[in-house]
């Protein structure tokens, strides 16, 4: 096992803020997993820089590549063009003929009024219309009848005889002009409202080239030059600075450095480099300076490969066709089989008339509001309902997944643990107390920053003990630190300092500190002049919220397991704590996505949840992606949820969410395709010998209304309690 006792400090004088602090150096030992710094969001010279500048912006104007129907669309043109055909459609309807004998009010009549309809209902079909006759065509190309096409087909039915019926040919009365109108603009509010529930893909990719800086220090025989760094090469000479990011990857060839590696390792903990030691791109160097052969550049680097895992499983993880372009699918056969029946059934009664008639009003009520709605008005209620339980939902299909998954995997550090160092447990010699040796130790730690040292006089304030004043407080690299209090040298630290003092760990020490080394934890003997009066464990906290999150997705029917790149016993402390079905320990990035790969190929469907750049391969290759908030950009946007806080139960209000919605979805969509099953029927007059006949404007009417009813069911789904301090 790696000695967590021999670590370099990380805490030494730095010039980035993410990574500076006010005391003296430290030079503790990290508990396996414990995040001790917080490493910086970009290097020096990287803020603001027009290559990555808002990176992780993926507004309105943000254009969708994949997902079938929407291919080449964009939130802000779904959004535009419904505006201003709404705008165009109120005086389509108010000026319409039919709109007004159903409501019994007379339209204002001058020159040229009559054409108000036909001629903006054109402008409404040609430039409203437009996204839905491309999907269609393309849908009809592809052989993949959907949503597009029954829109598509739709409109361009009622297009065509309400034209036929302005222009007075045939004698036919089907103005659908309002109907084309009002279909035109309650489907674009539909597909607004879906597309702003899509995530983006390329954000994910966006920020993992974010964490490259845009410059480097090459070193010339003349000094130091700086060049983008798209201009190194293999066999250049760098110039890492404390807070900067590497460049490339390579080997160090001058220097010693402690690096935080966790955006691509996982392990939070930073890592002693020196001379001939690999280091890796977008790596941060912490505390000194380094010069760096490079070894690899662009496409050859590890965060390279770590873009291209990112690529392959959001490519895998797209192919889900949405529940509602099945159903639409559906509807287009369903339609145009009534409509060919209905025109050659009519036609053979002798009533060709009656035939166009019947046949136009079955096509253009095929395609309900209520249909376009049904999916997008719950998922916007569902976003809304969980964004206040403090999870975001980007991508649809994530809200639909969930309520199938079988397995949730975690990963460990900074979800289910708090990813910073607790004092677990003190242990003395023979004849100390354990208050009195907290208490010393806090007392020599109260003048550092580090967080070892903040958690471990945290402790002794918890404990309501007394802390004497110490001076001379100096920090020993990569041994512990030195005080002096009242009169006595007192030292604390790990097993390098006890060897660099000569002195021996008591036998009543032992026992206590080999357990805790066994589980992984870190150990700080509290050395007195010579004297070693105990020690601290100090390991990475399991969340409380973990235990409930746990036990709560278990009782769903859910399997949790958990992934980490820490050493097995660490891993398997905290899921003997958390009562976790399955452990991944020792795991490296590529690793992670092939866990997740291992258990879908047992046929179970993967959540998985992280907060690291390691993470996001897994995230994007999971059924469903949930991200911490408070992690990496990369993670965020490679996830179809994000967890806008750190609590694991919010996992709960997810899963709950999904199946609720779900269960909406489907009462939408029977009853969308309900109507259509009833009233396409006895708009083709198969009652009609019976005196029943849906009339245009009655089958437009319902149509309406049916999208009143979907409306109001979906409003129900905010019922729903989702506060995650509430899970059960």
């Amino acid at each position: 096992m790696q000695d967590h006792h021999d670590m370099q400090d990380q805490h030494g004088t730095q010039d980035h803020p993410a990574v500076h602090h006010q005391g003296g150096g430290h030079d503790h030992p990290q508990p396996p997993g414990g995040t001790l710094t917080e490493p910086p969001a970009h290097s020096a010279g990287h803020t603001g820089h027009p290559q990555h500048a808002g990176h992780g912006q993926h507004d309105d104007d943000h254009t969708i590549h994949t997902h079938g129907q929407h291919a080449g669309h964009s939130t802000a043109m779904f959004k535009n063009r419904f505006w201003l055909t709404l705008a165009l459609s109120i005086p389509v309807v108010y000026f319409s003929p039919m709109m007004a004998h159903l409501l019994g009010y007379m339209p204002p009549e001058f020159p040229g009024s009559a054409w108000i309809p036909p001629v903006l209902g054109t402008a409404i079909f040609l430039y409203g219309g437009q996204p839905f006759l491309k999907g269609g065509l393309q849908e009809l190309k592809d052989r993949t009848p959907g949503m597009m096409l029954l829109i598509a087909m739709a409109i361009t039915v009622a297009f065509a005889a309400s034209w036929v019926t302005s222009l007075g040919i045939g004698g036919f009365d089907l103005d659908f002009w309002w109907e084309l109108a009002l279909l035109v603009a309650i489907m674009l509010l539909g597909h607004w409202i879906e597309m702003r529930a899509l995530g983006s893909a390329q954000g994910a990719l966006d920020a993992l080239a974010a964490l490259l800086p845009d410059e480097a220090e090459r070193i010339t025989d003349s000094g130091t030059e700086t060049v983008p760094v798209s201009e190194l090469n293999a066999g250049d000479l760098v110039l890492v600075r404390p807070g900067a990011r590497m460049p490339a990857d390579g080997n160090v060839v001058d220097g010693q450095a402690e690096f935080d590696e966790s955006m691509i390792t996982g392990e939070s903990k930073t890592v002693a480099r020196g001379a001939g030691d690999p280091v890796v791109a977008g790596t941060v160097a912490t505390d000194s300076s380094v010069r760096v052969r490079v070894t690899a550049v662009g496409d050859q680097t590890a965060l390279a490969g770590i873009q291209r895992l990112v690529e392959e499983a959001q490519a895998s993880s797209s192919r889900a066709q949405a529940l509602a372009d099945r159903a639409a699918a559906f509807l287009f056969y369903f339609a145009a089989g009534a409509g060919v029946l209905t025109f050659i059934a009519w036609t053979l009664m002798g009533s060709v008339p009656d035939a166009v008639t019947r046949t136009v009003t079955v096509l253009v009520i095929a395609c309900p509001h209520a249909l376009g709605l049904a999916i997008p008005l719950v998922i916007a209620i569902s976003t809304e309902q969980a964004a206040r339980a403090g999870v975001l939902i980007k991508n649809r299909m994530a809200l639909e997944r969930m309520r199938t998954i079988d397995v949730v995997l975690f990963d460990k550090t900074g979800t289910l643990t708090t990813g910073e160092p607790e004092l677990e447990d003190v242990a003395v010699a023979e004849g100390a107390d354990p208050d009195a040796v907290l208490a010393l130790a806090a007392t020599v730690e109260s003048d550092s920053e580090h967080p070892v040292a903040r958690a471990i006089v945290r402790a002794a304030k918890a404990r309501n003990l007394a802390l004497a004043p110490a001076t001379g407080f100096t920090s020993l690299t990569g041994r512990g630190v030195r005080a002096n209090v009242e009169g006595r040298t007192v030292h604390v630290g790990g097993p390098a300092l006890l060897r660099e003092l000569g002195v021996v760990e008591p036998a009543s020490l032992a026992g206590s500190t080999k357990a805790w080394m066994d589980r992984g934890a870190a150990v700080l003997h509290v050395v007195d002049d010579g004297n070693v009066l105990g020690a601290v464990s100090m390991e990475d906290a399991v969340r409380p919220e973990s235990r409930q999150a746990v036990a709560a997705l278990q009782r769903r029917g859910v399997k949790v397991a958990m992934v980490t790149g820490d050493a097995h016993q660490v891993a398997k402390a905290v899921a003997a704590d958390l009562d976790i079905d399955e452990v991944f320990a020792e795991v490296l990035p590529a690793d992670k996505d092939k866990k997740v790969a291992e258990l879908q190929g047992r046929g179970l469907r993967v959540a998985m949840v992280g907060d690291g750049v390691n993470d996001s391969p897994a995230l994007a290759r999971a059924e469903v992606g949930i991200a911490i908030g408070a992690g990496t950009d990369v993670a965020v946007e490679s996830a179809g949820v994000v967890l806008a806080g750190n609590d694991p139960r919010a996992v709960l209000s997810m899963v709950d969410l999904s199946r609720a919605s779900y269960r909406k979805m489907w009462q939408n969509l029977v009853w969308a395709t309900g109507y259509n099953v009833l009233s396409v029927p006895l708009a083709a007059g198969v009652l009609a010998f019976a005196g029943v006949v849906l009339s245009p404007a009655a089958g437009a009417v319902l149509m309406s209304a049916s999208t009143v009813v979907v409306a109001l069911n979906a409003q129900l789904l905010r019922r729903l309690k989702l506060n995650p301090s509430e899970v059960r």
